[in-house]
């Protein structure tokens, strides 16, 4: 069966509530799909004109046509009811009858009964009166119901995801008297459908910081290596002390004294551990470009198999609020989830110094560095999921 391409739109009241990372666990985990694209928008109002029209276009019950659209025009538009930013969560899904599974088997029905095996059953709501009218309808999440719909729904967030979509720093109205800051997270590599991408998410809602902007990341060999350029740098200003010991004490090991007939003395094993600096430094900073590329580190890094490497998806983030960078390094916990605290991210979801779980810019330099080596800022000619959609149009 042919592959299909579909979404799921993450409603400006389900961001504003926090249960971001709650739609996302669902999402990854209730189907076979797999995520290939995420991007934030704050939908203009000829965007919603264009995708109310395909609504219209629908066959379904015309009181639940009403509610949907009374729910874009009232929720989705810059001036809505609720008075709150219109930011809103576009995440790709591909797979085989992807929009069937992905409509009534992992998001469900706006008009179904009350239950909690869908995303919308347990998200969303529903008030209906007994002369069967719509009194409320809060969906969660918004997608396609048909295949026909989906193509058009899919166009408009192609054809707006630039003037649309993309970072959205300039939404969220502050204090004008407090200075916000913007942060990088990034989701270190995990399973296509691990849930545990959602629940870091969650973890990161205590905060109260906002998300202005979403991106899956195709890390290349080249990219990683200039990322995490300080740490290598790190790793050989902190060789003596971080590495130099253990070295020490393998080569005690390894060594016996009656093989040799001079002393294997200490000044001598620290020598030789001081030898092994390079090939030490660059085997830990390899494993790092392997666990977050899925390349291997090689002679051969320069080669374009390796350039564009495409293996290892993660999932870039930014909050926007007032002290991101320092609370959000607080709540991730130290590098070595062993000496986190209970409390912390990597505590829970952390396997060690290198796999541990989640990466967070230190300061605001970083954050301008880090963002510019991913492609993770605001001057863009072109986006993946224009791509990503347009690839799939055309061979539909």
């Amino acid at each position: 069966m042919k592959k299909e391409l579909t979404y799921a739109l993450i409603t400006p009241y389900s961001l504003l509530k926090s249960r971001t990372g709650g739609i996302i666990c669902r999402l990854l985990s209730l189907s076979d799909l797999e995520l290939v694209g995420a991007r934030m928008y704050t939908p203009s109002d000829k965007f919603l004109d264009e995708y109310i029209k395909t609504i219209e276009a629908q066959k379904m019950k015309a009181v639940w046509k009403k509610a949907m659209i009374d729910y874009v025009n009232n929720m989705l538009r810059k001036n809505n009811k609720l008075g709150i930013e219109n930011r809103a969560m576009l995440l790709l899904f591909e797979g085989k009858n992807a929009v069937d599974v992905l409509h009534n088997k992992v998001i469900g029905s706006a008009s179904g009964p009350l239950r909690g095996d869908t995303i919308r059953g347990t998200f969303g709501d529903t008030i209906v009166s007994e002369d069967g009218k719509v009194e409320y309808f809060e969906p969660a999440v918004l997608t396609s119901a048909d295949k026909a719909t989906n193509i058009k729904q899919l166009k408009l967030f192609a054809k707006y995801s630039l003037s649309d979509g993309g970072i959205m720093e300039d939404v969220i109205a502050f204090d004008k008297n407090k200075k916000p800051e913007t942060s990088l997270m990034i989701l270190k590599p995990f399973e296509k459908h691990d849930p545990r991408a959602g629940n870091i998410i969650s973890m990161f809602s205590r905060t109260g910081f906002y998300i202005v902007g979403i991106k899956l990341l195709d890390l290349s060999t080249k990219q990683a290596e200039e990322f995490y350029g300080p740490v290598k740098d790190f790793f050989n200003s902190s060789f003596d002390d971080k590495f130099k010991p253990d070295l020490v004490e393998q080569l005690k090991t390894s060594l016996k004294q009656k093989d040799f007939s001079f002393e294997l003395t200490d000044e001598l094993l620290n020598n030789m551990a001081a030898q092994m600096k390079k090939p030490k430094v660059d085997t830990e900073f390899n494993s790092i470009l392997q666990y977050m590329t899925g390349t291997e580190p090689s002679t051969f890094a320069e080669t374009k198999e390796t350039l564009d490497g495409k293996n290892t998806i993660c999932l870039a983030i930014l909050y926007q609020g007032i002290n991101t960078i320092k609370t959000i390094r607080e709540l991730l916990g130290a590098t070595d989830p062993r000496k986190a605290k209970y409390s912390s991210i990597r505590r829970f979801y952390a396997l060690d110094i290198r796999k541990n779980a989640v990466h967070a810019s230190d300061s605001a330099k970083s954050v301008t560095r880090e963002r510019k080596i991913i492609g993770f800022t605001k001057e863009e000619k072109t986006c993946d999921i224009k791509q990503i959609i347009n690839r799939y149009v055309k061979k539909s």
